[in-house]
């Protein structure tokens, strides 16, 4: 319950986003050496040289998507599973893919010990996408790309959107571009 008045605090106003996370405990998603930290608004290590973003980053993904439960979602980056049961809460499907198989085999125990059915997970490179199951009302990337993957916007339904962080290790811009028909409108 801190955590989630701790979004508040920073913004976030979505009460589906906000109801996510409290239904999300987040210590299931990291490793029981930094489990005392887990509902910090903190980046914590996962394993395999990498880490659990911080809450606040996964609430304002979450937030700028608007989900309102219908929607069939494409995750590329499961990582810990935990933004997966996250959108889990937040959509009617998830299909998320890593490129880890190590991280995806934990991700895939935490998100059956968290009690959601609703997701799919793949190894594989997410930026191919998941052509199988699109189209997509919205595909959330959580690791930052230097240019958006032409197969993640061929995958996107009409109205869809697509949330990724865009640019180096040093500067990123989180981009959100809507699938209108043959084209695509993109904001910063």
């Amino acid at each position: 319950r801190r955590l989630v008045e701790t979004l508040r605090e920073k913004g976030i106003t979505d009460l589906a986003v906000l109801r996510a996370f409290d239904l999300t405990p987040r210590h299931l998603f990291v490793p029981t050496g930094v489990a005392h930290r887990a509902y910090e608004d903190a980046a914590l290590p996962i394993g395999s040289g990498q880490t659990i973003s911080q809450p606040s980053v996964h609430a304002r993904y979450l937030q700028t998507l608007g989900l309102t439960g219908v929607e069939r979602v494409l995750e590329i980056g499961t990582g810990s599973g935990y933004q997966t049961v996250l959108l889990a809460h937040l959509a009617a499907q998830v299909f998320s893919i890593e490129r880890i198989g190590a991280l995806l085999d934990r991700a895939r125990d935490a998100v059956r010990a968290s009690g959601v059915h609703n997701v799919t997970l793949m190894v594989g490179d997410g930026t191919r996408g998941w052509a199988a199951h699109a189209p997509y009302d919205a595909i959330l990337v959580s690791a930052a790309a230097p240019d958006v993957p032409e197969p993640l916007l061929s995958q996107l339904a009409e109205g869809g959107r697509l949330v990724i962080p865009v640019g180096g290790t040093e500067t990123q811009t989180l981009r959100v571009i809507t699938r209108r028909g043959d084209t695509f409108e993109q904001s910063d």
